[in-house]
């Protein structure tokens, strides 16, 4: 069946282009060397110039890390993977025992030993209740996170705490004047009608650096949101639908965006907890590929299916299918000679005849009876169908890989049984939903909503639609993996197709699996162009970057020579280029492919955060080379030696990674992650002039180390969490 969905080739290009896919190698863990332009200096400026200047001379590693793996804890900067052990609650207990607290402030549903937050939204929803008199349970959530440092760390709406009162500005003020001491939260402030609450410094640095240290990779997510119930071992199941190319056919913009943002949000359920199947649901079946075997047959090359299988099977498809073209268009010729030959009273038998012998010996009718062959099983054709599957597979997995994508199960419009769909179409029938029209099948679904219109579910001919199979693989997915929650990352130009089905299914008796699905959708993308014309494979899409930031490399021709293997430094850079870019803004939004901006080293770019993963492990190295006795567990550093502003300013970031965590599973927006890295990136460049590792007192050097390290730590899981590979400097 002819893909229209999830593998249309059109739909997100202005320009009409389209891409393919063609997978490159994997690469490995290598040491690179990168050379940039020269700089005077290797400083980075403040976030508030926005000038990130650093083209000097650096050498790179790929970070040694898997496929995001959150609570498998590895070999990190600043400690031996052995000793990656979360804090305690006993732990935590302990630190604020030394500043006067005797236990730890921990309303329901918050984890303390996860997230720093929790500590302080727990402790400051316990005085004010204390002092109040206001149910705890109306003042935890209205403690809200503030835009700007100045009013406070967290701030507190009054009216949302629904007290009747009529003079709410004297409320506000009986509120801070009643509120206790406290060693954790300075004397509150007055901001209109609303109290701004500020972390006192020290305990805050105590509470933050430790836990994010001993956590290592596991900081900042949480694994409690995916269990059934609280308390439970029972993880919740969630299937992650995305990608979706079509074999043989363009991997266009829409597969592109689907693949980096549902890899993403695979890992962050991951991160979460639930239990992850990422599905990549092929477009694998249908008379395309009667019309492909035609093609292979005329014009394929056994080298060129086994070197390059995605890229040949599309020449051949175009080939054979500019066949069918030509015979389509001299049928309609011959149609039209012979209405002309009629009306002049003249003998056209000739002519239909050679017009019927070409409709039912041409590739179309060829190409239908072939796939007939395949629908009744017949072993040679099945078997050339599968060859193709199966190389073209192992092709994309090569390249999926090179954006740290990974799946649990290929499947495919060949995998839904045809008996799933009949029993779908049955159902629909036997409960009124369908309807006969003129021939066909419909289910009118504008009795629901206006915009929802008439779904066709069987065409005339009687051949099951797109539409039937999809609920078809629904509810086979619902009875294999009994998941919990399925999502399916398709473009916006589907979001009638997906909510017709989520209607249909529905209203058919099946509201216990479309009660579970969820769209999340996405803009397209403009402005790519290509160098193979109107098709565009993923691999010189990379390739174009990757040479873009060869040139940036190549400025400076002495520090160039230098280069161990300038092409996998340019290859690894560019894929973060890409895929920051595309994760950059708001899903839904439409955004141009802009090399000379995705490239740049200076501003919000994937080379930019790249450059700040790798100076921070450069950190840790050059205080190695330095001093020889630097303890592996910096958590024994004497944490009150971080007094600058800068120091705690970058601490009170840190400490707002799970919370970031957390109000990212509610927007599913990659951006939530990439502001929130960006600007804690900004706070570590400006400290650099401030907070000097090297060349310090030893104690302050293990202090701030600690803090660097801590920076990285949240730095290397934000970037994981984005299916980015981190970089390291040698």
């Amino acid at each position: 069946m002819q893909r229209v969905l999830r593998h249309s080739t059109r739909a997100f290009f202005n320009s009409g282009s389209t891409i393919l896919l063609r997978p490159l190698a994997t690469h490995t863990s290598l040491t690179h060397t990168l050379a940039l332009a020269p700089a005077p200096h290797h400083k980075i400026y403040s976030p508030t110039t926005h000038h990130h200047r650093h083209q000097t001379f650096y050498t790179y590693s790929l970070a040694n890390i898997p496929p995001f793996v959150p609570f498998a804890p590895h070999k990190n900067a600043n400690m031996d993977a052995s000793t990656l052990k979360p804090l305690s609650v006993d732990d935590i207990s302990a630190t604020l025992k030394t500043i006067g607290l005797d236990s730890v402030p921990q309303e329901p549903n918050t984890y303390p030993a996860l997230n720093p937050f929790d500590i302080y939204r727990s402790h400051i929803t316990e005085l004010l209740s204390k002092s109040s008199g206001i149910d705890a349970k109306i003042i935890y959530p209205t403690l809200a996170w503030t835009m700007k440092p100045e009013n406070g760390d967290l701030q507190l709406a009054v009216p949302a705490l629904r007290q009747k009162r009529k003079d709410m500005a004297a409320f506000v003020q009986e509120l801070v004047d009643g509120f206790p001491e406290s060693p954790l939260i300075e004397k509150p402030t007055v901001n209109g009608t609303w109290i701004s609450f500020f972390f006192k410094a020290q305990p805050l640095i105590d509470l933050t650096i430790p836990s994010i240290l001993k956590a290592g990779t596991s900081y900042g997510f949480n694994p409690n949101f995916g269990l059934k119930a609280q308390g439970s071992s029972e993880r919740k199941k969630i299937i992650v639908e995305f990608s979706s190319p079509n074999i043989a056919k363009p991997f266009h913009a829409g597969h592109l965006r689907s693949t980096i943002i549902g890899g993403f949000l695979a890992n962050l359920y991951e991160g979460s907890g639930w239990e992850v199947i990422r599905m990549n649901y092929l477009g694998d079946w249908g008379k395309q590929y009667g019309v492909l075997a035609l093609g292979f047959e005329k014009y394929g090359s056994e080298e060129e299916l086994v070197a390059k299988p995605i890229g040949h099977l599309y020449d051949v498809y175009v080939k054979i299918s500019a066949d069918a073209r030509e015979e389509a268009d001299l049928v309609k010729a011959k149609k039209e000679e012979i209405v002309t030959l009629k009306a002049e009273g003249k003998d056209t038998s000739a002519l239909e005849a050679e017009v019927q012998k070409i409709l039912d010996t041409g590739v179309d009718e060829q190409a239908r009876s072939y796939f007939k062959k395949m629908v009744d099983g017949e072993p040679k054709a099945l078997g050339i169908w599968k060859r193709f599957r199966d190389l073209s597979i192992e092709k994309y997995k090569q390249t999926y890989a090179r954006l740290n994508i990974r799946y649990d199960e290929y499947s495919g419009e060949s995998q839904v049984k045809d008996e799933s769909m009949e029993e779908a179409a049955a159902l629909m029938a036997k409960t009124g939903v369908s309807e006969d029209s003129e021939g066909a099948v419909i289910v009118d679904l504008t009795k629901y909503s206006k915009k929802l219109g008439k779904a066709i579910v069987k065409k005339k001919d009687g051949t099951s639609l797109y539409l039937t199979r999809d609920i078809g693989a629904a509810t086979e997915r619902a009875a294999k993996y009994h998941f919990d929650k399925m999502i399916y990352v398709v473009a916006s130009q589907q979001d009638l197709h997906l909510a017709q089905l989520f209607k249909i299914m529905e209203i058919m008796g099946r509201k216990d699996v479309s009660e579970k699905c969820q769209h999340i959708n996405f803009g397209m993308v403009k402005g790519m162009s290509t160098r193979r014309g109107t098709a565009k494979f993923l691999d010189d899409i990379l390739a174009e970057v990757g040479d873009k930031m060869h040139e940036v490399m190549r400025v400076n021709e002495e520090k160039y020579k230098q280069v161990e293997d300038p092409e996998k430094v340019a290859d690894v850079l560019g894929i973060s280029a890409v895929m920051v870019q595309d994760m950059k803004g708001k899903r839904i939004n439409h955004y141009d492919f802009d090399m000379d901006r995705m490239t740049s080293f200076e501003g919000d770019t994937g080379p930019y955060l790249q450059y700040a993963h790798a100076r921070l492990c450069s950190i840790h190295r050059k205080a190695s080379a330095a001093v020889s006795d630097i303890p592996s567990d910096l958590t024994t550093a004497d944490l009150t030696l971080l007094k600058e502003p800068h120091a705690v300013g970058l601490a009170r970031e840190l400490a707002s990674f799970p919370d970031v965590f957390i109000n990212t599973i509610k927007t599913q927006e990659p951006a939530t992650v990439l502001t929130y890295l960006f600007k804690m990136t900004h706070a570590v460049s400006s400290s650099y002039d401030h907070l000097q590792v090297v060349g310090s007192d030893r104690e302050v050097m293990l202090a701030r180390l600690a803090l660097y390290s801590a920076a990285l730590q949240v730095l290397n899981n934000g970037m994981r969490l984005l299916g980015l590979s981190p970089v390291e400097r040698m």
